[in-house]
């Protein structure tokens, strides 16, 4: 059994002018104990609350083998070879709306220049997708794009914000490949060169199917889109070392973030001169809009593999989807790696247990940095109507909280006439909000920030287990 401990700081997180006084506590306490009562199963072995943290970090090697989303069982791990891990990862299961089914959410977000805007993504776009999916009651393709345009507009402000402090921001961006199944019907939205890749059934053989749309120059229609969408730029892709690149810069043609190929805002002194073009542009040269595919999922879906390019550099679809259909589900995510890896130390003439022996940044001249999450699929919960599961909110990696970041907020909101839980993951600057149900801390008003009888905020800061 969890111990739990009340703490008062969240009070001085929400804001000076939101401390209760001793009158306000005894209320605070009141209602507090109360909502324990209505939210202690949640923390029962049976219907756990998943936030953060359950991840193994082995060196460079970061894994969960195995775990439950809302449509069955999953497995997760990443490997690091860049100096500052750039992968994010990130899986979600939650209800996007209110009395609906429980949403299974998968972003694999492959930085380049930097981790920052990876991380910034995984901050902002799942609520960004639950906000939208609110304000329109369903999930849809309109859905996803708002979310991916919100998340980009978010981070173009953080870069402008910071300008003259951290001009090199506007060289960092992001590929952004997500996984959403909603009542049945599997969406994949894809900015840049990682992969989903399904495992159907057809005739008795575990088939690849591709399900995502990559945008990577190295593709003789994303050139043709490129030349298409520029036709003034004779230069708009260059074959730069027997690599096609974007101005001769960046191997990716659609992402998040790389505002210095966004907007001439970007593209200026003190950018540093690499990054900076000759000559000025009228229109964005990357694309922040996401191919999107919609697959109505059915028995014969075994199970989708989301991976960064990295692993898609040492094998091919049909080769993953052997692996993993002819392997356990327990550690499978960590064996696909293993598998890249052991081909990646093939290629050099060299042993797997030497390449192991290699740190971070030498490494990056062997391998990339690679993430793979992989959902099973369940069709007895693919198209539930109410789920009952754990939910779930988990992050790979760098980016997963530690236990001493994890507190579940309990909360009472007048006119509800019910208690509601949500969990807030507090960064060293106490910062970062996220619910797991269906509580936003920036809908709140100030009167109820203000009045604790009518809004309550307890943190429960988990001490360990006895």
């Amino acid at each position: 059994m969890h111990r739990l401990l009340i703490s008062s700081s969240f009070f001085s997180f929400l804001g000076p002018d939101t401390n209760p006084n001793p009158v306000s506590w005894c209320k605070c306490n009141m209602v507090g104990q109360m909502v324990m009562r209505i939210v202690r199963p949640c923390f029962k072995p049976d219907h756990q609350l998943a936030v953060g943290g359950g991840g193994t970090r082995d060196g460079l090697l970061w894994y969960k083998d195995t775990g439950r989303h809302a449509c069955g069982d999953f497995s997760m791990a990443l490997v690091q070879a860049n100096n500052l891990l750039e992968d994010v990862s990130q899986v979600e299961a939650a209800p996007l709306l209110s009395h609906s089914s429980s949403t299974t959410f998968v972003g694999i977000y492959d930085g380049h220049g930097g981790p920052e805007t990876a991380h910034f993504i995984a901050q902002h776009l799942f609520p960004n997708l639950k906000k939208f999916a609110t304000e329109q009651q369903t999930v849809s393709v309109d859905v996803i794009r708002k979310s991916y345009a919100a998340t980009e507009e978010g981070f173009l402000n953080l870069v402008r914000k910071q300008w003259l402090i951290k001009p090199q921001l506007a060289s960092v961006g992001s590929c952004c490949l997500v996984g959403i199944i909603n009542e049945g019907v599997l969406y994949v939205a894809n900015t840049g060169d990682s992969r989903a890749v399904l495992g159907r059934l057809e005739r008795g053989v575990i088939k690849a199917v591709q399900l995502s749309a990559e945008h990577n120059a190295s593709i003789e229609s994303v050139r043709e889109e490129l030349r298409q969408f520029h036709p003034d730029d004779p230069r708009i892709v260059v074959l730069k070392h027997n690599v096609w690149r974007v101005k001769g810069l960046i191997q990716v043609s659609r992402t998040l973030g790389d505002a210095y190929l966004k907007s001439t805002e970007f593209n200026r002194e003190p950018l540093l001169a690499r990054f900076r073009l000759s000559e000025p542009f009228h229109k964005p040269i990357l694309s922040p809009e996401p191919s999107i595919e919609v697959h109505k999922l059915c028995t014969e879906d075994q199970f989708v593999i989301f991976a960064s390019d990295g692993l898609w550099e040492h094998m091919t679809n049909q080769e993953a989807v052997d692996i993993v259909n002819c392997s356990p589900r327990n550690g499978i995510a960590r064996r696909l790696i293993k598998a890249a890896l052991r081909d990646a130390a093939k290629k050099r003439e060299m042993r797997y247990s030497d390449l192991k022996k290699i740190d971070r940044g030498v490494r990056r001249h062997f391998h990339d940095d690679i993430t793979v999450v992989v959902l099973f699929l369940d069709s007895a919960l693919v198209g539930k109507r109410f789920y009952g599961g754990p939910l779930l909110s988990l992050m790979g990696g760098d980016a997963s909280p530690s236990a001493s970041q994890v507190s579940v907020v309990l909360c009472a909101r007048e006119g509800f006439g019910e208690f509601e839980a949500g969990v807030a993951l507090c960064n060293e600057s106490r910062t970062c909000l996220l619910s797991a149900l269906d509580f936003e801390y920036m809908s709140i008003s100030p009167r109820q920030k203000k009045d604790p009888f009518h809004f309550v905020h307890s943190v429960f800061s988990f001490c360990g287990s006895t």
